[in-house]
């Protein structure tokens, strides 16, 4: 598959800008960590992850990460791929555990870029390029702000990277840096 034709496939199910841009942010922040880890050469795979790891959610928001697979299965989609989306769900709406590191970073950053996102748009510059760690964290610390980004998946995600939350956070920030404003 290719990037052309994973946003074919994304764009079939899903219209609204948000979760388009999301699926851009996840796809280029994958990218990034491909490279930052020494998988360049996979590179176009993990964006590909990234841009189709919410599929179904804006059509079937109670079935995410189970019609996903359903959906990919029918269009012929390799099964690595539809592991790899799958296994962002885990212990939320599937047993499908990340196992490769990508599927780790899939699962640790989804949320993070959500929440980063958000505390851009508090900014005053609204521009993740002056940003530093200690402004997440404080932003972070606040149940309230941001809610549905879920501390929990974020830092179970860097737990399972054996990071820790900081480290997650910078590199976060980092890739983010490399792509927007």
């Amino acid at each position: 598959m290719t990037k052309d034709e994973a946003w074919q496939l994304l764009e079939e199910y899903n219209k609204e800008e948000f979760h388009l841009e999301h699926a851009e942010i996840v796809g280029k922040t994958m990218a990034y960590f491909a490279q930052k880890l020494g998988y360049g050469d996979q590179q176009d795979f993990w964006e590909i992850v990234g841009i189709l790891h919410d599929l179904d959610f804006e059509m079937y928001p109670e079935q995410h990460c189970i019609k996903e697979q359903e959906i990919m299965r029918e269009k012929g989609v390799d099964e690595r791929i539809i592991h790899a989306t799958a296994s962002h769900g885990y212990g939320i709406t599937v047993d499908i555990k990340p196992e490769h590191q990508m599927e780790k970073v899939l699962y640790a950053v989804d949320e993070l870029t959500g929440l980063i996102g958000a505390v851009v748009l508090m900014r005053p510059s609204k521009s993740v390029q002056d940003l530093q760690l200690k402004s997440v964290k404080k932003k972070y610390k606040s149940k309230g702000f941001a809610a549905g980004c879920s501390r929990e998946v974020i830092e179970r995600g860097a737990e399972m990277l054996g990071w820790s939350l900081d480290e997650l956070i910078t590199e976060t920030i980092e890739a983010l840096k490399t792509f927007r404003p």
